[in-house]
C-alpha cells in the first residue's frame, strides 16, 4: 500500500517562498508519477505540478509556472515542491498524490490512485 506523507506547509508573506516534501513509501513500480494537488478557498481544486520518475519530466498549471518548482528525489522516494513569489491566491491545503505503475504526468486528481494528507499554505497580502 502506497503512503504519502506531506509536509512544510506553513505561513508566508506574498513574494515569499515555502518549500513542500512528499515523501512516499510502498511503492512497488519503477514506473510512477507524483503530483501536488490543492485545495482552495470555496473547495477550489486544481492541479499544481506533476512529475515522473522515468523521465523526470515536469508539468505544471499556468497558475504557477514559473513560480513553483517540483523535483524528485528517487533515492529518498521523495518530492518537493518549491514555491517562490507566493501570492495570496496560492493560499490552499496542497496534498500530493501518486499513480503506478504509469510514465503519464497529468493535473487531474482522477488520473492518480493514492493520496497523502494535506498540508497547509497561508500567503498574506
Amino acid at each position: 500500500e502506497v503512503q504519502l506523507q506531506a509536509s512544510g506547509g506553513g505561513l508566508a508573506q506574498a513574494g515569499g517562498s515555502l518549500r513542500l516534501s512528499c515523501s512516499a513509501s510502498g511503492i512497488d513500480s519503477d514506473d510512477y508519477v507524483i503530483g501536488w494537488f490543492r485545495l482552495g478557498p470555496g473547495n477550489k481544486r486544481e492541479g499544481v505540478a506533476c512529475i515522473n520518475r522515468r523521465e523526470n519530466i515536469p508539468l505544471y498549471a499556468d497558475s504557477v509556472k514559473g513560480r513553483f518548482t517540483i523535483s524528485l528525489n528517487n533515492a529518498a522516494n521523495t518530492v518537493s515542491l518549491q514555491m517562490d513569489s507566493l501570492k495570496p491566491e496560492d493560499t490552499a491545503v496542497y496534498y500530493c498524490a501518486e499513480d503506478e505503475p504509469s510514465n503519464y504526468c497529468s493535473l487531474w486528481d482522477t488520473h492518480f490512485s493514492a493520496f497523502g494528507q494535506g498540508t497547509q499554505v497561508t500567503v498574506s497580502s
